[in-house]
């Protein structure tokens, strides 16, 4: 399993046998979408894999939103609710 599938998975205490829904669409997640690109850097401080970056995502959702800066704000305002769901 890839890195930051686990970091979302261990945040919201998710097994590899549980439904994850699309952080989007209600949808059966199965991508971990990061919402600033690898390339980009991610956040302030450079690493990607944290969890304000990451997001459940469908294969159709991923493909629509990925790499479409107007709607990057969207999709941090979806997760941040996510978060919000959970506080740590």
């Amino acid at each position: 399993m890839k890195k930051h599938t686990q970091i979302y998975m261990n945040y919201f205490g998710y097994d590899i046998n549980d439904f994850i829904s699309c952080e989007l669409c209600g949808g059966k997640a199965v991508d971990i979408h990061h919402i600033e690109p690898r390339g980009m850097g991610g956040n302030p401080n450079g690493d990607k894999d944290v969890i304000e970056n990451l997001q459940a995502v469908c294969r159709p959702c991923h493909i629509f939103y990925e790499g479409k800066k107007q709607y990057k704000e969207y999709l941090k305002q979806k997760h941040h609710k996510a978060l919000e769901r959970v506080k740590r």
